[in-house]
C-alpha cells in the first residue's frame, strides 16, 4: 500500500534517522499507511506534528550486561530499554531475551506497544526492552546471574509509576522472579507493581500466563462471530510451541475448535486428531524439550523436519512465534487451502505482502497490535491488583480479559467503519490506537 503523500516525507525521515532498523521501518510504515484520512479529519494532529513526535522515542537506554557462566568465564551482553510514549500512562511493555535482539527489534516492538496499549482502554504507555542474551541451554544459576546484572542497570529507570516491564520471548516466570528479587534488593522496597508476570505467591495475577493466547483466541472468536461463525468445528494451525501457542491451543479447544499443527524452529508436528494439551505442556513447560518429541508419545502424529506450518490446510491460522513468519507466498498457500481467518498472536508475524494477500482475499485478519493485546491487558490488571493490595480469582480475571478483548475488537471495527474501510481491522487498529494517543499528546502540550 502506498503511503499518503503528506506522511511520505515523515517516513523517509524515520528511515534517515534510524538507519539499518528494518523491523522498525516496517512497523512505522504499516501505521502511517492508514493515517491519511485521520489527518484530513483532524488537521490539528498535523499542525502539532504528532506523527513526527510519536515516531521518536521519548527515551532510549543501551547498557552493558557482564555476567559469569558456570565455567567461570566472563560473558558480555547488551541490554536495551526503549521508553517510547507515556501520553496515556507509565511506560509498559515486555523484555525479550533472544540472540536476534538489537535496537531495531526493540524499537519496532516498543512502537507497536504504543497502539496496542491504547486499544486496551487502560492507562498505560508504550515501551519495550531486552537483551541479546539467549536463556536456552543456560542453567538456572547462569540465568539468575545474568538477570541480576541486567537489573543493576535497569532499576534506575523503572518503577510502578514510571515504567513497568513484563516478560516476552525468553523471559518467563523464572526470569521475572530473578529480576524482581534483584530490584527488591537494590531498592529495599517490595514494590510489587514494578514488574508484571510475577509468580502468584508474590503479587502475580491469575490468567497472566494464559493471557496472550487466550486473548488472541477471544479476538478471533469475535471476528468469526461477526460473520455468524465461531471456532466450533474449525481446524486451526498454531505456529510456535511456547507460552502464546500453548494457551492459544487450550482456548481453541475450549471453544470447540481443533489445533492440528504446531511448530518450533526445527520443524512442524501435525496431529489431525487434535493436539493433546497436557502432553504439550509437559514437553515445553516442564521438560523444555522439542516439539518433535510429541510424536514419541502420540504415534498418530507426524513430524516434518524443517517443514513449513503454513503448508498445513486449516480454517484458522494463528501465527504465535515471531515477526515476519508468514510471507506473501505462505499467505497465498493458506488462502488456497481454505483459510478464512488469521489471528496474530506474535508481534508483526505477517509480512506486508502477506497482509495484502489476506485482505485482498477477504480473509478475516486480526493484526497483532489488537489481537495479541491480551497479554499487556492482563499485565495492567496485575498492576491494578498490586496497587490495591488485592488478588482476584481466575474466573474474575478471565472475564475481565474476555471483555477487554471484545472491546478491542469493537474499537477496531468502529474505527475502520468510521474511516471508510469497513471490516479492515488493520486500518481500524492503527487509527483507533493512534487517535487516543494523539489527543493525549496534544493535551500535554509540546513535550
Amino acid at each position: 500500500m502506498a503511503l499518503p503523500e503528506r506522511v511520505q516525507s515523515i517516513y523517509q525521515d524515520v528511515i534517515k534517522r534510524n538507519p539499518g532498523e528494518a523491523e522498525f521501518h516496517q512497523a512505522v510504515k504499516e501505521v502511517l499507511e492508514c493515517l491519511g484520512p485521520v489527518l484530513v479529519k483532524y488537521p490539528e494532529f498535523a499542525e502539532a506534528k504528532v506523527i513526527e513526535r510519536i515516531c521518536e522515542p521519548e527515551r532510549q537506554t543501551i547498557f552493558r550486561v557482564p555476567w559469569q557462566d558456570d565455567r567461570g568465564q566472563v560473558q558480555i551482553n547488551r541490554g536495551f530499554r526503549v521508553q517510547f510514549n507515556s501520553a496515556l500512562g507509565p511506560y509498559k511493555g515486555g523484555l525479550r531475551f533472544h540472540p536476534s535482539v538489537y535496537l531495531g527489534i526493540i524499537k519496532f516492538l516498543g512502537f507497536e506497544q504504543i497502539f496496542k496499549n491504547s486499544l486496551t482502554g487502560l492507562p498505560i504507555g508504550g515501551a519495550k526492552g531486552g537483551s541479546d542474551f539467549d536463556p536456552k541451554g543456560k542453567s538456572d544459576n547462569e540465568v539468575m546471574r545474568f538477570c541480576q546484572s541486567f537489573m543493576i542497570e535497569l532499576w534506575r529507570i523503572i518503577g510502578e509509576h514510571t515504567d513497568v516491564p513484563a516478560g516476552d520471548i525468553g523471559v518467563g516466570a523464572r526470569e521475572i522472579g530473578f529480576l524482581f528479587g534483584q530490584y527488591k534488593r537494590l531498592t529495599s522496597k517490595f514494590e510489587a507493581g514494578v514488574l508484571t508476570g510475577k509468580g502468584l505467591v508474590y503479587g502475580g495475577s491469575q490468567v497472566r500466563t494464559e493471557a496472550t493466547g487466550y486473548g488472541c483466541t477471544y479476538f478471533v472468536e469475535e471476528m468469526l462471530k461477526a460473520k455468524g461463525n465461531g471456532f466450533m468445528g474449525k481446524k486451526a494451525v498454531v505456529s510456535g510451541s511456547g507460552n502464546v501457542a500453548i494457551y492459544t491451543l487450550e482456548k481453541i479447544h475450549q471453544l470447540g475448535g481443533k489445533v492440528v499443527a504446531m511448530s518450533d524452529s526445527h520443524g512442524v508436528v501435525v496431529d489431525e486428531d487434535g493436539f493433546n494439551l497436557e502432553t504439550v505442556k509437559q514437553l515445553k513447560e516442564v521438560d523444555r524439550r522439542r516439539i518433535k518429541d510429541y510424536c514419541d508419545i502420540h504415534k498418530q502424529a507426524k513430524y516434518i523436519d524443517g517443514g513449513n506450518i503454513w503448508d498445513v490446510p486449516c480454517d484458522v491460522a494463528m501465527p504465535s512465534a515471531t515477526q515476519n513468519e508468514i510471507s506473501g507466498n505462505d499467505a497465498r498457500t493458506l488462502v488456497k487451502n481454505g483459510c478464512i481467518a488469521v489471528g496474530e498472536g506474535a508481534n508483526m508475524p505477517t509480512t506486508p505482502d502477506g497482509v495484502q494477500v489476506f485482505l485482498a482475499a477477504g480473509v478475516l485478519f486480526g493484526p497483532g497490535k489488537a489481537a495479541n493485546a491480551g497479554g499487556v491487558a492482563t499485565s495492567a490488571l496485575e498492576m491494578q491488583q498490586n496497587a490495591g493490595r488485592d488478588a482476584w480469582g481466575f474466573e474474575e480475571t478471565d472475564a475481565k480479559l474476555h471483555q477487554i478483548m471484545k472491546n478491542v475488537y469493537q474499537h477496531c471495527s468502529d474505527a475502520a467503519e468510521e474511516f471508510g474501510s469497513p471490516g479492515n481491522l488493520v486500518v481500524g487498529a492503527n487509527i483507533g490506537g493512534f487517535i487516543k494517543v494523539a489527543r493525549a499528546m496534544i493535551a500535554h502540550g509540546l513535550v
